[in-house]
């Protein structure tokens, strides 16, 4: 019996012309992801007793900055793709953005610019746990209009045909399927890393400041499988990728974080009315410090703690 679907073909453009201009769909999906992440972090930020006026603020630099750094960190692992074009270090439509190194830029850039403003880091951090990894798994598929970041060559259902001449350049001369890691990075991030960061929210079982530790859990380790399955890599060390190795950092980072801020034990302040992407119960009390919104009460964080510690 012919299967259903026996794979699924890659457009045959990635960009988009309108007269004398060329827009890549590559930076459509990109944008589309960042204003997704802005718009959900914000709703997020206010239901924690914050102002979204400081989610916007922030967001901007921060954006900025990661970019910066999610490029460096292309940049300096594909040195040889620049050699003879040192001009296209300039050119991200053509995709390359190292995500761990806008990541960590960003962040970095976020945590300076919330200290400085009088912001809540913490539920900042918590804010942006759900917003980024909707934003990657839009993000994600820029990839598959660049016929990147395939996985390797499989005949399975649901596979991901790729332009003979990109997979040889791959080195897979004479495969045309591949498995869609871009796929399996978005399905992951919106299921799993949101999905069970909102989960454990609204049953009450994180402390302030957890789901940002619970995303670096969850997303290091989806992309620590992704990475056992991508072809792009450019360096191994035991077999495993640079990202891969990242990966298994920001989950042990996650894990100590988690059970730092869960042992603190601090409740999340929620305000304003219940909204889909954020904790449900009406229990806010105090507002964010430096920030303007109030309410009342406080969120119960029993159930998942992983030590006696009282809040501070």
């Amino acid at each position: 019996m012919t299967p259903i679907l026996a794979s699924f073909p890659s457009p045959s453009q990635n960009v988009l012309e309108i007269g004398p201009l060329t827009i890549y769909f590559y930076g459509i999906m990109i944008a589309i992801g960042v204003i997704v992440a802005v718009v959900v972090a914000k709703r997020r930020y206010e239901r924690f007793g914050g102002s979204g006026d400081v989610v916007e603020r922030v967001s901007i630099w921060a954006v900025a900055i990661g970019f910066l750094g999610a490029r460096l960190g292309y940049v300096i692992t594909h040195t040889g793709d620049f050699i003879d074009r040192p001009w296209g270090v300039l050119f991200i439509w053509e995709g390359g953005l190292a995500l761990y190194g806008g990541l960590t830029i960003g962040a970095l850039a976020a945590i300076f610019l919330l200290r400085r403003w009088k912001g809540d880091v913490f539920a900042f951090g918590d804010a942006v746990a759900v917003g980024i990894p909707l934003a990657q798994a839009i993000g994600r598929w820029g990839n598959y209009f660049n016929q990147e970041l395939f996985g390797t060559p499989t005949d399975l259902p649901w596979a991901v045909e790729i332009d003979p001449n990109i997979a040889a350049a791959a080195g897979y001369s004479g495969f045309t399927t591949f498995h869609p890691t871009f796929l399996y990075e978005s399905l992951w991030n919106i299921f799993l890393t949101a999905g069970i960061i909102l989960w454990l929210e609204r049953r009450g079982k994180l402390a302030k400041g957890a789901s940002i530790g619970l995303y670096l859990i969850i997303y290091g380790t989806g992309r620590f499988l992704m990475e056992l399955m991508r072809t792009d890599t450019t360096y191994r060390l035991f077999g495993l990728s640079r990202n891969g190795w990242i990966s298994v950092a920001a989950v042990l980072a996650g894990v100590a974080w988690v059970w730092w801020v869960q042992r603190r034990g601090e409740p999340r302040v929620l305000v304003g009315p219940s909204v889909f992407i954020a904790p449900g119960a009406q229990t806010a009390e105090e507002p964010i410090r430096g920030d303007e919104p109030s309410g009342d009460g406080t969120e119960d964080t029993s159930g998942l703690s992983f030590g006696d510690g009282k809040g501070g």
